[in-house]
């Protein structure tokens, strides 16, 4: 059995970097095992002593752990920014969302809004501002189906089978999800582009194979299959 590199990471990437699984183990001999989630809850993990060679999350929480020496500041580097988007069930009638008064409209019209954990996430601390400026945050409450990130509330819409519902998550978790429909990114002035990193874990086993995956995640030869999972170069 191949040796693991362990992982924690944002939901947001999960989809990039479970497209790099078989070109890990070609050039690194390792699977990539760990977990995906809501970045708050990976800190909690790492926090908690969870084992962890690679860290991805938002940019800001990698620089703030390089600052208290729980990741390594060599080979950290950026993968690139995400949107926050609007997502409908494959096949389901598309909804005007581009302008903020469409976007009200549509969530107040919605059977259900799916969204990922709005303490913890980065995308669903958003929608939570997102809701409270379109001042419906009241009326649609009881239509709110939280999940602890934003891959699961997707895939839980999609299971759900209700053709009004509506999520609201990272581009990359829409994409990565089959059945779910990427509609439109947020209203220009609601758009939240969040730029995601990876870092070394400063308790790593293996830290120069980590450096390595790191690499692959950044290079240009990932380019195509980055923008095809929802980032920005």
């Amino acid at each position: 059995m191949a040796a693991s590199l362990q992982l924690l990471c944002a939901g947001a990437a999960q989809g990039l970097v479970t497209a790099l699984a078989g070109l890990t183990h070609d050039r690194l001999g390792l699977v990539t095992t760990g977990r995906f989630g809501a970045v708050g809850a990976m800190r909690e993990a790492f926090d908690a002593g969870e084992p962890c060679d690679v860290f991805v999350s938002t940019q800001s929480m990698i620089e703030a752990m390089i600052a208290e020496g729980a990741l390594a500041s060599a080979g950290s580097a950026a993968l690139g920014a995400v949107h926050t988007g609007v997502a409908i069930p494959q096949g389901a009638a598309r909804p005007e969302v581009a302008t903020p008064e469409g976007l009200a409209a549509a969530l107040e019209a919605a059977t259900s809004i799916w969204v990922p954990d709005m303490l913890k996430s980065t995308a669903g601390q958003h929608v939570a501002k997102v809701l409270d400026a379109l001042g419906i945050r009241g009326r649609v409450e009881a239509r709110i189906r939280m999940y602890p990130n934003g891959a699961t509330a997707m895939r839980e819409m999609v299971a759900s089978g209700e053709t009004g519902a509506i999520g609201i998550t990272q581009a990359s978790e829409i994409l990565f999800t089959q059945g779910a429909q990427l509609v439109y990114a947020l209203p220009t002035r609601f758009e939240l582009s969040t730029v995601y990193s990876a870092a070394v874990s400063a308790r790593s086993q293996r830290p120069e194979q980590a450096n390595a995956f790191i690499g692959m995640l950044v290079s240009a030869e990932q380019d195509d299959q980055a923008r095809r999972c929802g980032f920005v170069r």
